[in-house]
């Protein structure tokens, strides 16, 4: 055996040879060989179990309002009473109320449409653009479903003289733009746009109430709708509706860039939520106790009755939108994991 043939025969020992010089050398191990790999981000699922389940009792409230408001001989004489208390203050109220209304149309559905999902698309969130119209689409249409065939106004000996209104077409309309508006824009322009978007949904569902297009059920069971659908949407975020990495920050909090006042958004939706929620449950309590004591119903119950109803549109929708936000904002954080 020659000497050169020993050499070839014997293992070779001694430093590692650094990466540059083993692929000068011809070598086939990766560079980044011995190194750890990056860590996949993926979708946290504990939001998502949250949006799930408020989803559930988004679909459980409308069943109850309706339920409780329109099959029910107590509840209807309640929201007569309170249809009857809109005729006061109407004439002022009705200039500031009917522009609103009017904006309300099938273009206005397409137009919120249009800007929603391409603010999504611009951002270049492809299945988050899809969120979208499951929200706008999901509303407006289980909303007619709703109305026209699936909810019936029972004849329950009360002076109601039309049929089933519930839920509110106009209102589900204006929640749905502004949720869908909500799912897509940017992490720090969330709180103001759930902020503008509860005025604006609350602000439409009392217009209705001013014009007597609707009873205060219709209403709250438009923005329960819509919240089923803004929380279906949640539950189906992928990893391209979630918010970008921050540069030079590391570690999780790197997918997770905190929006600009999210907690004073959902502070104040709350205190609004709860405040008016009194209100209307006090308004109710008061309203019932006249019908059930049959009591006169003077002009000071009525307006008592449309008090605790305009109370209660403010409630729902504070409330939900403050689960909305709270939800996108969840789902949208990145946790360390396999991605999904």
């Amino acid at each position: 055996m020659r000497p050169d043939d020993a050499t070839r025969l014997l293992p070779v020992t001694g430093p590692p040879v650094p990466p540059a010089l083993a692929v000068l050398a011809g070598s086939t191990a990766p560079p980044d060989a011995g190194r750890t790999p990056p860590t996949a981000y993926a979708v946290p699922v504990r939001p998502r179990i949250l949006a799930l389940l408020v989803a559930i009792a988004a679909a459980v409230a409308t069943i109850a309002v309706w339920r409780g408001f329109v099959g029910t001989h107590l509840g209807q004489v309640v929201e007569e009473i309170t249809y009857d208390g809109a005729l006061y203050g109407r004439t002022r109220l009705w200039t500031l109320a009917e522009p609103l209304l009017d904006v309300v149309s099938v273009s206005f559905v397409v137009l919120g449409t249009i800007v929603a999902m391409g603010v999504a698309l611009v951002r270049r969130r492809w299945s988050l653009a899809a969120q979208v119209a499951v929200v706008m689409v999901g509303s407006n249409v289980s909303t007619q479903l709703l109305k026209n065939y699936v909810f019936d106004r029972a004849d329950l000996g009360t002076e109601s003289w039309w049929g089933n209104s519930l839920p509110s077409g106009h209102t589900t309309v204006a929640a749905s733009v502004s949720v869908a508006l909500v799912l897509a824009v940017p992490r720090v322009a969330r709180p103001v746009v759930a902020l503008l978007g509860a005025a604006y949904t609350a602000a439409t569902g009392i217009s209705t109430l001013v014009g007597q297009w609707h009873r205060p059920s219709d209403v709250v069971a438009a923005v329960c709708v819509v919240l089923f659908w803004g929380a279906l949407a949640c539950v189906l975020t992928t990893r391209s509706a979630l918010d970008p990495a921050r540069p030079g920050v590391t570690g999780g909090n790197r997918y997770a860039p905190r929006g600009s006042g999210t907690g004073w958004t959902l502070t104040v939706l709350g205190l609004v939520a709860v405040v008016c929620g009194v209100v209307a449950g006090w308004a109710l309590y008061q309203t019932a106790s006249v019908v059930e004591s049959a009591a006169e119903v003077t002009s000071r119950v009525e307006l008592v009755a449309y008090l605790g109803g305009a109370c209660a549109v403010v409630a729902a929708t504070a409330m939900a939108f403050a689960l909305l936000l709270a939800l996108r904002q969840a789902v949208a954080r990145a946790t360390a994991g396999v991605s999904v």
